[in-house]
């Protein structure tokens, strides 16, 4: 899962970059209202931690604008706004949580959890092929029934191919769900996460096959199907 982190304060932004990481995310970090515009813009992300009080603006305007626009990306709100009618405002522009500053990163990381778990149960129950179920919501794998556990690229790259099951994914989409912005991506850097990926699921006896279509991108299906 792709995240976005707007945060001015580098310090703070380093320190939650470095635990959403540690947690399997990929994160993009911007530090400026027009940066981010521009980020949502390019990436889809599964949810954005927005500050409110940003150099160049408020950050309650990247809200209404995503809003304005019919998108529905998860918002979560960090602020040092202790004003309980700014909060309500702020929900009620369509903000899905909120922790005051400052705040544990234990309990940002719990509230993220439960804010992707009850998006993931809306729009996809645990993904499933072959003897693979995946919770997206808390990331959990499991192999015929086992929990097993997949490095943060390989599993963002299986995520992407199971969300589109039997359909072509595009190495671009793939790219945009594992890698941020400041990412070092060689040319042949998707191949690589792709053949590890086969392996590791060959050797779990998996019941999946991951094919490539030269020059586009990939497609999983269940073994036998592919």
């Amino acid at each position: 899962m792709r995240l976005l982190v707007v945060e001015d304060n580098q310090k703070l932004a380093g320190l939650m970059a470095k635990r959403l990481v540690e947690n399997l995310y990929s994160v993009d970090v911007v530090e400026t209202v027009d940066d981010a515009r521009a980020a949502v813009q390019l990436v889809d992300y599964d949810l954005i931690l927005l500050d409110l009080s940003l150099p160049d603006g408020d950050g309650v305007e990247i809200l209404r604008s995503l809003r304005r626009s019919g998108r529905t990306t998860r918002v979560f709100v960090s602020t040092a706004r202790a004003d309980v009618v700014q909060r309500i405002e702020m929900l009620d522009e369509g903000a899905d949580d909120y922790l005051v500053k400052p705040f544990a990163l234990d309990e940002l990381l719990a509230r993220i959890r439960a804010l992707l778990r009850r998006s993931s149960e809306a729009r996809h129950p645990v993904l499933e092929a072959g003897r693979l179920s995946l919770d997206v919501g808390s990331l959990t794998l499991r192999v015929g029934g086992q929990i097993t556990s997949l490095p943060r690229r390989e599993l963002g790259v299986l995520m992407a191919l199971l969300l589109n099951q039997g359909r072509l994914v595009p190495r671009r989409k793939l790219e945009e769900a594992i890698y941020s912005f400041d990412a070092d991506v060689t040319p042949n850097a998707i191949e690589a996460v792709v053949s590890r990926l086969r392996r590791r699921l060959e050797a779990l006896d998996a019941g999946v096959a991951i094919t490539a279509m030269r020059g586009l991108g990939y497609i999983l299906a269940q073994s036998g199907t592919a």
